[in-house]
């Protein structure tokens, strides 16, 4: 085991930055850079690709984009003293001489980040492992690295490396901690699965042991679109044991000197804390980063809404929510008295919009060119719900978050165009379980029922018919759930999930359902993503599909 000299200070920068935005997160760059000289540090680590922003998908192919992060770095570069400073960076990648036979073509960028010091860009890393799989296409972009990179930093000889670079053993960080490397540091983009920062310590402190050197892991923070990155940065030491871990969810700037036994050390949030927090920063940079004043969420006085709501509201502030009560003929009053309350609850705004009347118009006008009853009928209310909240999102600006959970968006328990119409997807993967549970949390942790009890208690229904329960159409939410972890999340067989207890008929309808509603969710607003196994991203099934194994 290599013993690390004292004396060189390194700075976690956990920041925020925004897809695109070269100029804000330069400046943002800049200003942590100032405040880790200021504190002391000699090296300033910031997260991957933090200056163009991570993913930017198919703005890599741009060459216009690559160029201008270019000059973009070597502006902040040249802002940089008295501190050297790791920021991530798109790298545009030499043309070959000439084009290869055999394999893929050339990308077009690296995926890279520079050391700024002395203001010049001193050296450069480009990452070697790319990831490509889940929601992770860097193959698609970037051409890997091939060589690991050591550097002297205040006297001790430093290993740089980028998030996938040091989650299996071997190069480049094994041949780094072998050319003498007494730290190495890890510029990560590593995006929030429930439970991921615990695996993700116990991963590090593995490599941290076996190549006897201490890691420093930097990750982004923030929401973009999908993804939610969760910071969580921290440094184990030689033995892994972790000796710094900055916040979650929020900005943060962590100091810590090699050789220290203790520096600051958060405590990780609990576990539906932390899920809360996700969907809440989720909602929040959704929003902010795409220039939208208000949130506007459709108000039933049923589970999902209500911590829609809840999310909304400690997200951008209750003063910025909106909640809308659509009461049709079939809506209960304990529903409605409930919605009311919610909203009250919360300090926001409370509009009501009877659909009544425009149920009967649609009944004028469609004439007996219909029924006027059965799924028809039911669908054109949540239309008409959905038809009343675009209209009031275009002409207040606001953005409408849909209240649809993971079981109901596996199975199709939803409506086109109608509770499926809006700009975020707030709890798309958020099984129906784990809201009953992250509501009663937020009660919880609230001393007081934001929420009513008989909202949590009463059956779930979308009371578009008299006396409609869920569970008319659909297994109980506690065996759907299990199915669909099985089925959506794990890639189990039918045979495979009946040798898991689960009842033969019941898998048979619920993987039908699944099947079947792959057109619905290719329609649907992106979802925050907190599982290994998103809708969107992460699984991508074509809807012409006849397998059945």
């Amino acid at each position: 085991m290599n013993e690390p000299p004292q004396g060189l200070r390194v700075a976690l920068a956990q920041i925020n930055p925004t897809v695109g935005d070269l100029e804000g997160n330069a400046e943002l760059i800049a200003q942590f850079t100032d405040r880790a000289r200021d504190a002391g540090a000699d090296l300033v680590v910031f997260g991957e690709l933090c200056l163009p922003g991570y993913p930017a998908e198919d703005l890599y192919l741009k060459p216009h984009f690559a160029r201008a992060n270019v000059i973009a770095l070597a502006a902040l570069a040249r802002r940089t003293s008295g501190i050297a400073a790791l920021v991530g960076f798109a790298e545009p990648a030499a043309a070959p001489a000439e084009r290869r036979r055999d394999g893929p073509a050339p990308r077009p960028v690296h995926n890279s980040v520079a050391l700024l010091a002395d203001g010049e860009v001193a050296s450069v890393y480009r990452k070697n492992r790319l990831p490509n799989y889940g929601v992770f296409d860097e193959v698609r972009y970037f051409e890997p690295g091939g060589e690991p990179l050591v550097r002297e930093i205040a006297g001790v000889t430093v290993g740089l490396t980028i998030c996938e670079d040091l989650w299996e053993e071997g190069p480049p960080a094994a041949l780094e901690a072998g050319a003498g490397a007494r730290l190495i540091v890890n510029s990560s983009g590593s995006p929030y699965l429930r439970g991921k920062g615990t695996d993700r310590e116990q991963m590090f402190a593995e490599r941290a042991r076996a190549y006897g050197v201490p890691i420093a892991f930097c990750n982004l923070v923030g929401g973009q679109d999908e993804l939610v990155f969760d910071g969580h940065s921290f440094v184990v030491d030689a033995a892994g044991e972790v000796v710094a871990r900055t916040r979650q969810f929020e900005q943060d700037l962590l100091v810590w000197e090699l050789g220290d036994r203790r520096a600051r050390v958060e405590e990780p949030l609990a576990d539906r804390d932390e899920v809360y927090a996700a969907l809440t920063l989720g909602v929040r940079d959704y929003t902010r980063k795409n220039g939208f004043e208000r949130v506007l969420v459709g108000l039933s006085g049923g589970i999902d809404s209500a911590l829609v709501a809840m999310i909304a509201a400690d997200a951008v502030g209750a003063d910025r929510l909106t909640c809308v009560v659509m009461p049709s003929p079939h809506s209960s009053e304990a529903t409605q008295s409930d919605a009311r309350a919610i909203a009250e609850n919360l300090g926001a705004e409370l509009i009501e919009l009877p659909i009544g009347p425009a149920m009967d118009a649609y009944g004028e006008t469609l004439g007996n060119q219909w029924t006027g009853k059965g799924l028809a009928l039911e669908n054109v209310q949540a239309r008409i719900r959905g038809n009343l909240l675009m209209a009031l999102s275009n002409d207040r600006g606001g953005l409408v978050l849909t209240t649809g959970n993971k079981s109901e968006m596996s199975v199709g328990y939803a409506t086109l165009y109608g509770d499926m119409a809006g700009g975020l997807a707030v709890l798309k993967d958020v099984p129906k379980q784990l809201v009953y549970e992250l509501v009663g949390h937020k009660n919880a942790r609230a001393g007081r029922e934001l929420v009513p009890g008989s909202v949590i208690e009463r059956p779930p229904s979308a009371e578009l018919r008299a006396d409609q329960l869920d569970e008319d159409s659909l297994p109980a939410y506690e065996v759907l759930d299990r199915v669909l972890e099985g089925y959506v999340e794990r890639d189990l067989s039918r045979e495979q999930l009946v040798d898991e207890g689960l009842p033969g008929e019941v898998v048979d309808y619920v993987i039908a359902l699944v099947d079947r509603a792959e057109y619905k969710r290719r329609q649907a607003p992106p979802g925050i993503r907190i599982t290994s196994k998103a809708f969107g991203r992460d699984r991508r099934l074509p809807i012409t599909n006849r397998f059945q194994g």
